[in-house]
Formats: structure tokens, C-alpha cells, sequence
């Protein structure tokens, strides 16, 4: 019977995640481990107080509740506002959590990454898989610290093999309640596009996710997967279905508008975000499939029309 501990556990994905594992016969015990407690606690699953960004504590936690799995899911998903905070989060967070693993004898560590851990770079593959080099860009937060922390659980895997990881390289999440930065582009009344780059999107429903990781923390193989539904859809997909035109500017003159709003507190984007819509990451999803026994029940364009259906008004037809 396995015992697990979700860091993050009352937030969109932990929530989603925890209530997977409380439904599952052969788990003991869930712990959501936050700095806060849900509106809508999961019958089930036990609340504990989980502070990533401090040390203290996190060993007496995984030993009170005889913790063997944990599920590390505590992050900053919509950066931009507090570098510093957010470094935090994700990379000491990582750090206090995997060292805390080791201390109390954990037997595995399940990680939320991300395809941003290939970072936005003109000379990505067409489709990303695991073999290729996690370069997270220095100048987007989230894909620096995603990258930095892949490192840190690659040196474990060296140093400390008795310790099984499971790293989730995570596309686009979506579900009936998320907002995030990806979204956002859809709210106005146009789509915002770069001059030649089809700036693809790969999407991924938030049960299959959670789905992945209760497989993860329980009977799957430990390693490296990319997490998202077959298929991209382009920036003019989205837009056609969407019922919105485009607004397709240069790269120069977009960064310029940038810069400039981020100069007048506008936005919190900058001239760097052209990289992130004209170098899209697009995951393969091969070796979730084949080697980790799971395909995801719903495609990106599927995942993006159950997205649709449950946030009215997004779509103009």
C-alpha cells in the first residue's frame, strides 16, 4: 500500500491529482501538502501544512505520515511578477523536497516539469523527445528553473539511484477551471501571431494528467516522459476556431511594443516573450505511450475543444 505525499495539493493540478490517488485501492494514504487549504476539500485525502520554499520541516512531515511516494507538484505557473520568489518555489523548493526524500527514505519522486525545459530556440526539432537537450532559456523564469531543476534530479539519479524518480515534461495544461498565460492570449478579440512562425500549441487535459501521475506514483516505470496529447494545433488554427482574426506582426515590431509597454507597467512581458510564441517546444509523446503504458484519452485539438466547451464566450462561434 503506498503512502503519498502531493506538494502543491491544493492547487488546479494537486487538487486534480489528489482526488485521482484518494480513488485508488492500493494507496493508503494522501497527503496535500500547501501553504494553504482548498474551498472544496476531497473526501479523503488528509491537509498538511507544506512550506517548499523552507527546509524546516519537511522530513517530519514525510515521516509522520510514513510518506514513500511523493508527488512534487509546487510551483509558480503564471511568472513574471517576483524573479525571486519564484526561484524559491521552483528550484530551492526542488531542492529542500528531494533532499528531504532522501533524509526520510523515500522510495520515489514524481516531478511536474515542463516542455519549456527545451527552452524556445530557433533550432528545437520539430517534434521534442526525451533525447533532446533541456536548454530552458536564462531570459523566462519558468524555463530557467525548469531546466536548473532537471539538472538537480539528474545529479541524484547519479548520486542516489536507490531513490526512483519519474520526471513528467509537461505540454499545455488545460481544464475547466485553469487560467494561465497560454490562455490569456485567447481572451481578446484577436489572435496574436509572429510574421512566419506558426507558433504550435501541444495540449493536454488536466484528468489525463493527473491520470499520468497517479500511474506514475503508483505502478508505472520510473524515467523521463513528455506529457501531452498526439498531435499541435498552429496559432492559425487556434484563431480559426476561435472565430477571431489574426493580428500577424514582424518579430522587430512586436518586441518593440513590448518593450515599450513593459517600459510603461502595461504588461509584465517583455520584448524576450516574441522567442516564446515564434519558438514553440512541441512534445512527442512516444515514450509515454510505449514505455510508460499510457496514452492520453483526449488529442490537443480534442483537449482545446473540452476547454472550449467549458469556458462559454472564449469562441466567437
Amino acid at each position: 500500500m503506498t503512502r503519498v505525499l502531493v506538494t502543491g495539493g491544493a492547487g488546479f493540478l494537486g487538487s486534480h491529482v489528489a482526488a485521482a490517488l484518494a480513488a485508488r485501492p492500493d494507496v493508503e494514504r494522501v497527503v496535500a501538502g500547501d501553504v494553504r487549504r482548498p474551498e472544496h476539500p476531497v473526501e479523503g485525502v488528509h491537509y498538511d501544512d507544506c512550506d517548499v520554499t523552507r527546509s524546516a520541516g519537511l522530513v517530519e512531515l514525510l515521516e509522520r505520515h510514513e510518506i514513500d511516494v511523493v508527488v512534487h507538484l509546487a510551483a509558480i505557473v503564471n511568472p513574471g511578477r517576483d524573479r525571486d520568489l519564484e526561484y524559491r518555489v521552483d528550484v530551492d523548493g526542488s531542492r529542500h523536497i528531494l533532499d528531504a526524500c532522501l533524509a526520510a527514505g523515500v522510495r520515489r519522486i514524481v516531478v511536474s516539469s515542463s516542455g519549456a525545459a527545451y527552452g524556445y530556440h530557433p533550432d528545437n526539432a520539430e517534434w521534442l523527445r526525451e533525447s533532446d537537450p533541456v536548454r530552458g532559456n536564462d531570459e523566462f523564469a519558468y524555463a530557467q528553473h525548469k531546466r536548473l531543476v532537471e539538472e538537480m534530479l539528474a545529479e541524484a539519479r547519479t548520486r542516489h539511484p536507490a531513490l526512483e524518480q519519474v520526471v513528467f515534461r509537461i505540454g499545455t495544461i488545460l481544464g475547466p477551471t485553469v487560467r494561465n498565460q497560454i490562455t490569456a492570449l485567447w481572451d481578446g478579440r484577436r489572435i496574436l501571431a509572429v510574421r512566419g512562425s506558426e507558433s504550435p500549441f501541444v495540449f493536454v487535459w488536466v484528468d489525463d494528467v493527473a491520470a499520468a501521475m497517479v500511474r506514475a506514483a503508483t505502478d508505472g516505470p520510473p524515467g523521463i516522459y513528455n506529457v501531452a496529447g498526439d498531435g499541435r494545433l498552429t496559432v492559425q488554427e487556434i484563431a480559426a476556431r476561435l472565430g477571431k482574426p489574426l493580428l500577424t506582426l514582424p518579430a522587430g515590431v512586436l518586441g518593440f511594443a513590448l518593450r515599450i509597454g513593459r517600459m510603461l507597467r502595461l504588461t509584465v512581458h517583455g520584448p524576450e516573450q516574441v522567442r516564446f510564441l515564434r519558438y514553440r517546444p512541441v512534445l512527442a509523446n512516444d515514450a509515454l505511450k510505449r514505455d510508460f503504458g499510457f496514452t492520453p484519452t483526449r488529442t490537443s485539438a480534442e483537449a482545446f475543444e473540452e476547454y472550449l466547451a467549458t469556458h462559454p464566450g472564449v469562441a466567437l462561434r
